[in-house]
């Protein structure tokens, strides 16, 4: 099988952690460069047993032999690589969110079809198989008529002075951080997008970011969903989906990969008081990794489309505009 060469563009926490393991653990992907700048690139190569250090990001990205790039850089320095990535004819598997805001998306994107290149934002968690199991159920109408819909993702920040997720001017803030991914799961699960948001947020008087936020989607067909994200509460990810007949509770929703052997719980509860649990085990970052790289050597879409990224980026940046103006904010 030929293995697509891959190069990460950045020594940065969730790299080293999880997405160098898992491009490692791959059945078709090959971890050929690392860059940083500086010098610590070569640590990180050698404990990962990488073949290229780079001393800079523009080093990697102008190395022939890579065809696909991982940057999970600040969301602030998003936009300015994926543009350079796309121009130097890589494929880019960017961290989420892709760009801090619909313009900034739209012309990445317009880059990346110029070229010609693969763009899909890391929302690793959907690609755990735990997920298509609730659709399943849904679908076969196990909790009848979908009502209602709830997610939270949430954890203690302790480092505050340190940790970039506390930079205003890098793009940090809990939204953007963990609560896009209860909004990206809200639209996949219900297969459907919102039509109308309100959003409001506690802010940190020194940071100038949002550390707790929380608001309400309305759809067309009338389901509501619920969503909060935070960075002073005990850590949860989690959704559940209320219906006519029963609830589906996923209690991993985000991150079964801390589980062992990343096992989701997936539990139904039924009108009649029943409760049935299903334990769903999956690879989430290397089923992504993997995913990803079919796509390119196939040269097909990725599942997780363009267009996709593009209603998610809509929708969060309509509850920033629900913040900033504290009224509900019609999604276009």
């Amino acid at each position: 099988m030929k293995k697509v060469k891959w190069g990460v563009l950045s020594t940065a926490g969730i790299a080293q952690q999880q997405l160098i393991p898992a491009i490692l653990r791959s059945e078709n992907a090959e971890l050929i460069a690392i860059a940083s700048r500086g010098e610590k690139s070569k640590e990180v190569a050698n404990a990962f047993d990488i073949p290229k250090a780079y001393t800079s990001y523009q080093q990697l990205i102008e190395d022939p032999e890579i065809e696909a790039v991982y940057i999970p850089l600040p969301n602030k320095l998003h936009k300015e690589w994926v543009i350079k990535a796309a121009e130097h004819k890589k494929h880019i598997l960017c961290e989420k969110p892709a760009a801090l805001n619909g313009s900034e998306l739209k012309e990445m994107i317009d880059v990346t079809e110029e070229h010609d290149v693969k763009f899909m934002e890391g929302f690793m968690y959907q690609f755990h198989p735990q997920h298509e199991k609730v659709k399943q159920l849904i679908k076969s109408g196990m909790i009848g008529d979908v009502a209602f819909m709830r997610a939270s993702f949430s954890f203690l920040l302790n480092d505050a002075e340190t940790n970039i997720r506390m930079s205003a001017e890098l793009g940090g803030g809990s939204l953007n951080d963990i609560g896009c991914y209860a909004l990206h799961s809200i639209r996949n699960i219900l297969d459907e997008e919102p039509v109308k948001v309100y959003a409001s947020a506690k802010k940190d008087s020194k940071y100038k970011v949002d550390t707790n936020v929380a608001g309400v989607l309305t759809f067309d067909s009338g389901v509501e969903a619920s969503f909060d994200c935070s960075f002073n509460a005990i850590g949860r990810n989690a959704y559940e989906v209320i219906g006519s007949k029963g609830s589906i509770e996923v209690t991993s929703a985000y991150r079964p990969d801390v589980n062992e052997n990343g096992q989701g719980v997936i539990r139904l509860k039924k009108d009649n008081g029943e409760v049935e649990e299903f334990t769903i085990a999956g690879d989430q970052y290397k089923l992504e990794v993997e995913h990803f790289s079919e796509a390119i050597s196939k040269q097909i879409d990725p599942l997780y489309t363009k267009e996709k990224i593009i209603n998610n980026m809509k929708v969060l940046e309509s509850c920033f505009q629900s913040i900033d103006s504290g009224h509900s904010v019609l999604i276009k």
